[in-house]
């Protein structure tokens, strides 16, 4: 949600590349391969400056009221130098006006151009440093935040009329209201937030709350400390007249149960209005403690801080959110797994963040709301078809429309997850790789490269392809088929066209096509797609009634074309020079089978579940004995994958 520049290699290079318009705002073309993104207003020799040292701990001790974002009092940046130095280098907005600056308790002098401060820091390397910040002043009021406000915002309820000020740092704003340094790559260890506020009002911040000190002369102080790495957007102050409102979440296997603290509007109406959706945070966690891994706070809570934005930010610990509602809590909270846990390590790569929390409300809905998570996916699907292009990184990571973009990091990014879950084909595997990920990159940062190699090693499945297309490329497949029979075999022909075919030409991924037939229901049958256009010859399917669906449980972003009997089809791999009749027998079978006329370059034969789920790959043997003794009765895919990538695919039955 900001702005500023400097570069990180990206690996991977496109062969060609196109920038679609987002909200009006066209990207202007850049090298694309050395992206990252600190300061949005920093130059790169400033930048360049704050990487000479090191954040282990900020302290803001601030009065604050609910009715102005006029604050006063001390930011206090503890660090390290990595070099030697002479300086150190921070950020504070500047018109917030700095009444004296302290080094390890003493004052001194310092410059400040714009936002940037320098003070003398005369330190050896990993010698540490304690810079103290007086100030005070009104934060600026900005509306580039997509959510409402930016920095530190003060409004009422529309709907509810309380009166609060609220803070929302991300990608560019915490120097708006407290001196620090904008790096995501640089977590502070740890953070201790007080705020002296009106008697009237609560203070919600990071972490627990520790002391609540009435002061006297009409003011109360809240302290909150938090004792895990935190990316300097995800500190944040909210202060109202609030209700707290305590849940808690019981997760199997967890040690105790998990505080969820909700500091709600005041309002009588609110608490009533909300209560039911509030309650259902607690299955949430519990949900997301199976499929990512413990909760990564648990020694601390989870909580929500209302504020009137049209949706949520994921505050560590304390979520600020305007409303309850299952798709945006869910959301909000799965960001403290992807996000606060492992933070996007640049705004290019903010699908780390945006895309997997998206997805984490396609989980919710499966797992807790089953039926409800198909129509919710082909939303997505179609909200991302709206336009022709776009791709899931982001180039212009200056931009905050295109950081932010609902489309690209939002919906591509949640549906591309689907797609790499699809082509995992193993859920187990997958969600084991998801919470290996947790622990690897625990309270650290990760770009889109390093969750791909990371999955590719613990999968074993190359996502080059599927990086290059749906990551960094741009567009999507639509989807033809031809299709003719012969007896109880079948040929089929799938075709697809890119909606941005200078970009990305051709889509490899699997398919998925449901074929109906006659007195035997139906079965979905996955195929490889390697080219824009690819034969295949099912045998002993049965009769086909001439109904077929393109990919039914939607794992592919995609449209579809005709869908056409094509009496010139022939059964058998046209392409292939070893183009033989196979077939499979006996059919049915008690587990034995042998494939008959065997193509001479089959390399692995392949068994999947009636659904197309995979259960195993093994070497082609010369004699085509197949052993399946081991599976219960029942109908299965078996296929025979040729060397050149194509594949012969039949239906089997096991009758024991």
């Amino acid at each position: 949600m900001k702005r500023s520049t400097l570069l990180l290699p990206i690996l991977i290079l496109l062969s060609s590349v196109s920038f679609g318009q987002e909200s009006a705002i066209h990207c202007a073309k850049r090298d694309h391969r050395t992206q990252q993104v600190k300061s949005a207003t920093l130059n790169v020799g400033q930048i360049a400056e704050t990487e000479k040292y090191d954040v282990h701990f900020y302290q803001l001790n601030l009065s604050m009221t609910n009715i102005s974002t006029s604050l006063s009092g001390t930011g206090s940046i503890h660090a390290k130098a990595k070099q030697p130095l002479d300086s150190a280098l921070f950020e504070l907005f500047s018109t917030l006006n700095i009444t004296q600056i302290r080094l390890n308790g003493q004052p001194v002098d310092y410059s400040r151009v714009a936002s940037a401060v320098k003070v003398p820091v005369y330190a050896l390397t990993n010698e540490s440093f304690i810079i103290e910040v007086d100030y005070n002043g009104n934060p600026p009021t900005a509306q580039t935040n997509p959510l409402g406000g930016s920095g530190m915002t003060a409004a009422a309820s529309p709907s509810w009329g309380n009166k609060v000020v609220w803070s929302l740092s991300e990608p560019f704003s915490a120097f708006e209201w407290f001196p620090c340094k904008q790096s995501l790559t640089d977590k502070a260890d740890s953070c201790a937030v007080s705020i002296t506020v009106p008697d009237t009002c609560k203070a919600g911040s990071n972490g627990i709350l520790e002391y609540v000190t009435p002061l006297g002369n009409g003011q109360t102080r809240y302290d909150w400390k938090h004792r895990h790495p935190i990316d300097y957007y995800l500190i944040s102050v909210s202060v109202a007249k609030y209700v707290e409102y305590n849940v808690y979440a019981n997760p199997v296997g967890a040690p105790n149960p998990i505080l969820i603290q909700n500091y709600i509007y005041d309002n009588p109406a609110t608490l009533p209005n909300f209560q039911a959706d509030i309650n259902e945070t607690a299955d949430f966690i519990e949900l997301y403690y199976v499929l990512y891994g413990p909760y990564p706070f648990e020694d601390e809570k989870y909580g929500h801080c209302m504020a009137p934005i049209s949706g949520g930010m994921e505050h560590q610990t304390m979520t600020t959110q305007g409303f309850f509602e299952k798709t945006l809590t869910s959301h909000e909270l799965a960001h403290q797994w992807w996000g606060n846990n492992v933070t996007c390590a640049s705004w290019s790569d903010i699908w780390i963040n945006e895309g997997f929390a998206s997805y984490s409300e396609y989980l919710m809905l499966e797992n807790l709301y089953p039926g409800e998570q198909g129509p919710s996916m082909q939303q997505v699907h179609n909200n991302v078809m709206n336009q022709a292009g776009g791709s899931v990184w982001v180039l212009d990571s200056l931009n905050e429309s295109r950081i932010f973009s609902g489309r690209l990091t939002y919906d591509k990014g949640s549906a591309i997850i689907h797609t790499m879950r699809y082509k995992i084909n193993n859920d187990s595997l997958f969600f084991n790789g998801l919470r290996a990920f947790q622990v690897e990159f625990k309270d650290s940062t990760a770009t889109g490269i390093a969750f791909k190699t990371f999955m590719e090693n613990f999968t074993g499945v190359n996502l080059n392809p599927f990086f290059n297309e749906w990551y960094f490329g741009e567009g999507y497949p639509t989807y033809s088929v031809k299709w003719n029979q012969s007896g109880n075999d079948a040929v089929i022909e799938i075709s697809h066209t890119s909606s941005m075919p200078q970009v990305t030409p051709t889509f490899t991924n699997d398919i998925d096509l449901r074929f109906i037939r006659q007195g035997q229901g139906d079965t979905i049958i996955r195929f490889n797609i390697n080219s824009n256009s690819e034969q295949f010859s099912i045998y002993n399917i049965g009769t086909l009634t001439g109904s077929i669906g393109i990919d039914p449980i939607n794992w592919i972003i995609n449209k579809n074309g005709a869908i056409t009997q094509d009496p010139n089809l022939q059964v058998g791999l046209m392409s292939s020079p070893q183009n033989t009749n196979m077939t499979i027998f006996p059919n049915p079978s008690n587990g034995e089978f042998t494939v008959q006329n065997l193509p001479l370059n089959a390399s692995t034969f392949e068994l999947f579940d009636s659904s197309g789920r995979f259960i195993s790959a093994t070497k082609a043997t010369k004699d085509g004995l197949v052993r399946l003794n081991f599976l219960s009765d029942g109908t299965y895919i078996f296929s025979v994958v040729l060397s050149d990538g194509q594949r012969k695919t039949s239906m089997i039955q096991i009758k024991k």
